[in-house]
């Protein structure tokens, strides 16, 4: 576990709720040592289920905005089928990881350079060697992807 993440118990949980919400998905929060139903990684990081996110007060933020990323980026004909495992598609989790970014940017206490940090501490990888540097020079793919499907407005802002 890295300490220095930001953890899900330390931003507004109703902020979480309206976010995951606007795309039609539900958060459910799991209790302290209570196995995180849908979680790929297990430990602390969030899961997904239908078109539900579940996470605990010690799930980082960022883990949280992955995992409600992947749901985003589906139909929601095809939320209904995931369990655990969203995709295995290199687009889509370029997609993902750009959409978190910018997700983050509107959670209040957040921000997208704070979830940047966190990816990189958490180990995330990037060809440039940072998230911020694939943000900001390596990712016009994943914006294109979004924007494409109509999840970024033009200018990249979430719709």
């Amino acid at each position: 576990m890295t300490a220095s993440v930001l953890r899900i118990a330390n931003i507004d949980r109703a902020a979480i709720e309206a976010l995951l919400a606007h795309y039609g998905l539900n958060f459910a929060h799991v209790a302290d040592g209570v196995a995180i139903p849908g979680s790929f990684w297990g430990d602390e990081e969030a899961g997904i289920i239908g078109n539900t996110v579940y996470a605990r007060g010690d799930t980082p933020v960022h883990s949280l905005l992955h995992e409600a990323g992947h749901l985003i980026v589906l139909p929601p004909e095809r939320r209904a089928e995931v369990h655990t495992d969203a995709t295995d598609s290199v687009e889509e989790e370029d997609a993902v990881c750009y959409l978190q970014i910018v997700l983050a940017g509107t959670l209040p206490g957040v921000g997208s350079k704070r979830v940047m940090a966190d990816m990189d501490a958490w180990g995330y990888s990037f060809r440039l060697g940072s998230a911020s540097a694939w943000f900001e020079h390596d990712a016009a793919n994943a914006r294109a992807w979004l924007i494409a499907r109509g999840l970024l407005g033009p200018g990249g802002e979430p719709v």
